[in-house]
């Protein structure tokens, strides 16, 4: 198993955080997603999430700062990882898996890979990673083929791998209804969910133009 690095020395590409969550896996969730995926499935609903270049630098240290407080203030029970592509930052994400699990939290992981294929990688920060997963997602999202009965996966061809006794597949909380979760920040606009067609254009960055009115004071008009 290769060594990870100290904490000080990690810092992960983040395209998006939601510290608390019941739309991306059992319980509530810290849920991240990664800047940057080699994989280019269609109707992706992250499009913006497919390059590397972008995303906010963040320390792990200060990401595990975010997880504990959400789990104090939100009563979280894991975290969730998702992109973008997380097995393209294998390093990043085991390190923050692994912290996570000293908390006491769970680890689930939606990837475009298959576990198999997972498991063949040369990247020894992938075998840590999954070393520490509870629930792992698996296969690319396949839009011609949309989930109807299981919640949170978004294709049938989608499989689910319980990596530790954590949780169930026969758990009812896999068969209730999917969600969508959108949220206003002053101007901001965030929706993360399930990917239902009809939902799609909500995944679509907005335009924006910056104006100066009489005052001087420059805004940003949505």
């Amino acid at each position: 198993m290769a060594k990870l690095p100290p904490a000080s020395d990690v810092v992960l590409s983040v395209a998006q955080l939601v510290p608390c969550t019941e739309a991306e896996g059992p319980g509530k969730r810290f849920a991240l997603w990664f800047q940057g995926c080699p994989l280019r499935c269609p109707g992706c609903c992250n499009p913006e999430m497919l390059p590397f270049a972008g995303g906010q630098p963040t320390p792990l240290a200060e990401l595990i700062e975010q997880v504990a407080a959400a789990a104090l203030l939100h009563g979280i029970e894991g975290i969730t990882l998702l992109g973008g592509e997380p097995l393209a930052h294998a390093a990043g994400a085991a390190a923050l898996a692994r912290e996570t699990r000293g908390l006491g939290l769970s680890v689930m992981v939606f990837t475009g890979y298959l576990l198999d294929e997972a498991r063949r990688m040369a990247d020894p920060a992938v075998a840590d990673l999954l070393a520490h997963v509870d629930l792992l997602v698996d296969g690319p999202y396949d839009r011609e083929q949309p989930e109807t009965r299981r919640r949170w996966i978004g294709s049938a061809n989608q499989r689910i791998h319980f990596l530790s006794d954590r949780y169930h597949p026969d758990d009812p909380c896999w068969l209730l209804p999917n969600t969508l979760e959108v949220r206003l920040r002053g101007l901001e606009l965030t929706v993360n969910g399930f990917p239902a067609q009809s939902a799609v254009g909500l995944w679509k960055r907005p335009r924006t133009r910056d104006v100066e009115d009489s005052d001087g004071v420059a805004r940003r008009i949505w």
